[in-house]
């Protein structure tokens, strides 16, 4: 299988949520993606909450999504680059899939410039004003002695209370989330504040599960990627231009 030359960004599958019927049907979907955009991507970027739930245990991992896995392992044997981010729901990922699948995993943003064209990219979450309280548990998640103390719980009992959790997020429950956008996307405020310093072509985040591609000052451009719940979005750079597209679904 060849390598191609572009570039596929997807966040928010969202993996484990709603149910295990759900979840396999979703599943099913983004292999068939991925089956579409095997002979032409030569970089794949998993910008966050690929699962609804993650935690690596020294020697445990969350069972399921063995297909899903499988076929990123495909992808990288045949020399795909894999990023994978950590987003709100999967942040702790530490070295199983830098093991299993040769991943770079990016905690924060990753800055790339590509064919003249240069790219901010991040999940999105606790970025741009407000919503200080996510920020603070943030860095109590992300902290050392926390991982370390969840650590210690049993993996039964561990996953059950994460998975309950999470449950309770606007994915699981089908909150409709256009009712939460602000005056202005705070993802657009961040990224305007960031062009006052330096200039990007693209800023590429996840987080947000709306498909949004909005114009920016100085020709920069703001694109959200969607979800798989309800969308199925991706974006695909070509070398020449950033496209948000709608996969097996009419816009």
């Amino acid at each position: 299988m060849p390598v191609g030359k572009n570039l596929y960004f997807a966040s928010d599958f969202h993996l484990g949520a709603m149910g295990y019927a759900s979840s396999r049907e979703r599943e099913d979907r983004i292999i068939r993606w991925l089956d579409m955009v095997k002979d032409d991507v030569a970089e794949l970027f998993l910008m966050g909450d690929v699962f609804d739930f993650w935690f690596e245990y020294k020697t445990v991992v969350p069972k399921g999504y063995i297909r899903f896995l499988g076929k990123l392992a495909q992808l990288t044997d045949a020399g795909v680059k894999l990023y994978m981010f950590k987003g709100n729901h999967d942040m702790w990922m530490f070295d199983y899939f830098v093991q299993e699948l040769g991943a770079t995993i990016i905690a924060d943003e990753l800055e790339i410039e590509r064919a003249g064209k240069t790219f901010y990219l991040h999940h999105g979450d606790g970025l741009g004003p407000g919503d200080r309280m996510y920020k603070f548990l943030k860095k109590v998640f992300r902290s050392r002695f926390c991982q370390w103390l969840f650590a210690r719980l049993h993996p039964n009992l561990g996953v059950g209370i994460a998975n309950a959790w999470s449950h309770q997020s606007r994915i699981s429950n089908k909150q409709d989330v256009y009712k939460q956008q602000h005056q202005q996307e705070w993802l657009e405020a961040f990224s305007i504040e960031v062009l006052k310093s330096r200039h990007f072509d693209y800023f590429v985040f996840g987080h947000r599960h709306l498909p949004l591609d909005v114009q920016l000052p100085d020709s920069s451009r703001y694109v959200n990627l969607g979800e798989w719940v309800n969308h199925y979005t991706y974006a695909v750079f070509d070398g020449k231009n950033l496209e948000l597209r709608w996969f097996e679904k009419d816009r």
